[in-house]
């Protein structure tokens, strides 16, 4: 039970409005993206000033309870899921303020819950450039991309929000606010703090604001689309592609599941009848832009493409983005359970990967559709499945273990940019180490005693 005390110690703080104790409200808040079983919290805040958060979380460690911090609750790990039932979790979508845009230095200043797309907006506004765009970006706020250190379709050239990273503030466990970074382009004041904080998935601290490095925007850019008889030729030409070293700043690939199913809710024109798609596009200088897009289609008229595609208007472009961007709302809403994930492989076993693939949905008799950013060999194979059917979703997860042993053993990664969560943390060992394991949580344990910080995720405790 949460003290009395405590409820009202918080409400004076944030307003009796901003403090939820009743089980409907705090149900709401009891899971994310991922396929995992929910709890929900014994309390929800939602501070609306970033120096409200040091005084949650000294009252709230205080009294024993664990600490969940929530944004949109788009991640796909479990990141933002409640591990325990006696816990809190703080909302930071009220804390959506942009305090800097500066166009001279190029740089931004934001609160945690500023919404990425949002960002991205009032940035262009601004003549500028935020890159990462994490397909999530329409909901997705900045925190959270920090925390899961999020990618996105431009990943392969300009890559992920880390390197965007100049500064941070957070509080620590004790509420104390920590400062690190600067509104420099170079500073190496103190350790890496920010550095830390990037995909730490909210076990080291609270981020209440952050500097974000901006750029330029490309002076040109153009649109391909590819189609292709089957996989291997389409995961060929990505290969093709990044070994001619051009690099696109988006190169997507769809499957033909993935393709039915979006095109059956978007309605955008997608070639159904293709074994697979890429959607691909140049920018920087015009001139630079015109030789890569040409060098481009060699390559994937070389690879096997059935026809190749250059989008008459940005209109027509902008539409193929955007089902690229639907294609997990899409499939989410083709089965009663979606179990999206995002094994990543260096970029020349794209082809050796969608092979294993294939293979695994034929082995396991499941509905997969594979998608996702080839450019930078970060996948997302995603089982459509009914989890009330037990003997199916055993195959599911039988499924699952398989793809990561084959993405670990082509030298790969459990996670391109989803996290690890708890819907990852038992195969942590397979690909690093046990030491690994155990120097995580002796870094945890020094940024957090008593573990109540996104309680046991990533490294169990």
């Amino acid at each position: 039970m949460i003290s009395p005390n405590l409820i009202k110690d918080l409400e004076a703080l944030l307003g009796a409005e901003n403090v939820f104790t009743s089980e409907a409200d705090c149900v709401s808040y009891s899971y994310d993206g991922a396929v995992l079983p929910s709890k929900a919290p014994s309390l929800v805040v939602r501070p609306t000033q970033t120096e409200q958060l040091g005084d949650i979380i000294r009252m709230c460690y205080e009294a024993g309870l664990a600490i969940t911090v929530r944004g949109a609750g788009s991640n796909l790990s479990g990141g933002t899921v409640p591990d325990t039932e006696n816990s809190v979790v703080i909302l930071t979508n009220s804390l959506n303020r942009i305090l800097e845009i500066n166009t001279e230095d190029l740089y931004a200043v934001v609160e945690p819950g500023v919404v990425t797309a949002q960002f991205a907006a009032a940035v262009e506004a601004k003549g500028l450039f935020y890159p990462p765009d994490p397909g999530s970006m329409s909901v997705s706020t900045i925190a959270g991309n920090i925390a899961e250190n999020a990618g996105g379709l431009r990943g392969l050239k300009y890559g992920v929000t880390k390197d965007y990273v100049m500064g941070l503030e957070f509080y620590d466990y004790m509420g104390n606010l920590v400062k690190t970074g600067s509104r420099t382009v170079k500073c190496v004041t103190g350790f890496n703090l920010a550095g830390l904080m990037v995909a730490s998935e909210g076990c080291m601290g609270v981020i209440s604001k952050a500097i974000l490095k901006l750029v330029p925007p490309p002076k040109a850019s153009k649109a391909l689309t590819a189609e292709f008889a089957n996989v291997q030729d389409a995961g060929n030409a990505v290969a093709g592609i990044i070994a001619a070293h051009i690099l696109p700043c988006t190169l997507e690939l769809l499957d033909q599941n993935t393709l039915k199913v979006v095109e059956a809710d978007q309605k955008a024109g997608l070639p159904v009848d293709a074994a697979a798609m890429l959607l691909i596009e140049v920018d920087g200088h015009p001139a630079q832009v015109a030789d890569d897009a040409a060098r481009v289609e060699e390559v994937l008229k070389k690879c096997g493409a059935t026809a190749v595609h250059v989008p008459g208007s940005a209109e027509e472009k902008n539409k193929l983005w955007t089902a690229r961007r639907m294609a997990l709302p899409a499939l989410a809403r083709a089965r009663p359970t979606c179990v999206l994930e995002d094994a990543t492989v260096p970029r020349s076993q794209i082809p050796t990967m969608l092979a294993k693939l294939d293979e695994i949905a034929k082995k396991y008799d499941l509905q997969m559709g594979t998608f996702g950013h080839a450019g930078d060999g970060n996948l997302h194979p995603t089982i459509l499945c009914d989890k009330r059917d037990k003997e199916e979703f055993a195959r599911v997860e039988a499924a699952v273990d398989e793809i990561f042993d084959v993405a670990l053993k082509l030298g790969g990664t459990l996670s391109g940019e989803h996290g690890i969560g708890t819907a990852k943390a038992k195969w942590m060992e397979k690909e690093t180490s046990k030491g690994t394991i155990l120097f995580c949580q002796r870094m945890r344990r020094a940024c957090d005693p008593n573990g109540l910080l996104n309680a046991n995720k990533i490294t169990g405790i």
